[in-house]
């Protein structure tokens, strides 16, 4: 398979401090790739630097040409979307508009409806809180709106930054469910995750940070426990 994303000796900071230091990865088009990493070892910042949104050195190469540094806005045109840790969903707007704001760039009422059919299909929890204020659904509703905003960019890349924060076990089930069936139609996901072996069961491979630098790449199928991840930390 051909790589839809090449990451190069990619670096980021925030003012003075270099958070992140030549990382270089790849995934092919229609792969599950995993980042893991303890907290504090640039996971975050390799999804914002990725998107453009903090300043970077490196290359970031989407479908045979670079991505546009500090023009997020750009990266979501070219079909790299975002799902941000902390779901960023909109609090004081309704549900309907939350998702109307993931179709921004799109001018196609026909088509409009057609990509918000498809997430009532993937979470019909929305559907039935339409006209509801996004800030007043619980915490695995606003997951799911995150994760719905970010698919009405009809993305040829979803990038999530830790999707399972603060939910209950039978939700994370049900997004990562989600994930999985996102993924075996076809579209190339990257997942930041602190549960491992949840993670590690959905990807087919994984890259291991820690303090900003990459340190592994493993076959999720060989590994399925922190116990197993650990020894790559204190090898």
């Amino acid at each position: 398979m051909s790589s839809i994303l090449e990451v190069r000796q990619l670096s980021a900071r925030y003012g003075r401090v270099e958070a992140l230091h030549d990382i270089s990865l790849s995934i092919a088009d229609g792969e599950f790739v995993t980042v893991l990493g303890p907290n504090g070892a640039g996971k975050s910042t390799l999804m914002r630097a990725i998107m453009g949104l903090i300043d970077n050195s490196g290359e970031v190469i989407f479908c045979g040409a670079a991505l546009p540094r500090r023009s997020p806005d750009r990266c979501v045109a070219r079909g790299v979307v975002l799902v941000p840790e902390g779901r960023g969903i909109f609090a004081p707007m309704t549900v309907s508009e939350n998702l109307g704001l993931g179709a921004y760039l799109l001018d196609d009422a026909a088509e409009f409806e057609r990509r918000r059919t498809r997430v009532f299909d993937l979470f019909p929890r929305l559907r039935e809180r339409l006209g509801q204020l996004a800030g007043s659904l619980s915490g695995g509703e606003q997951q799911m709106l995150a994760v719905g905003r970010a698919l009405m960019a009809d993305p040829k890349l979803l990038l999530l930054d830790e999707p399972s924060l603060g939910l209950a076990p039978r939700v994370i089930d049900e997004i990562l469910g989600t994930l999985a069936i996102l993924n075996k139609e076809g579209l190339p996901i990257i997942l930041v995750e602190q549960k491992a072996p949840l993670a590690l069961r959905l990807s087919s491979r994984a890259y291991l940070l820690s303090v900003g630098r990459l340190i592994a790449e493993i076959d999720s199928r060989t590994i399925t426990s922190h116990d197993e991840i650990a020894r790559y930390y204190l090898s």
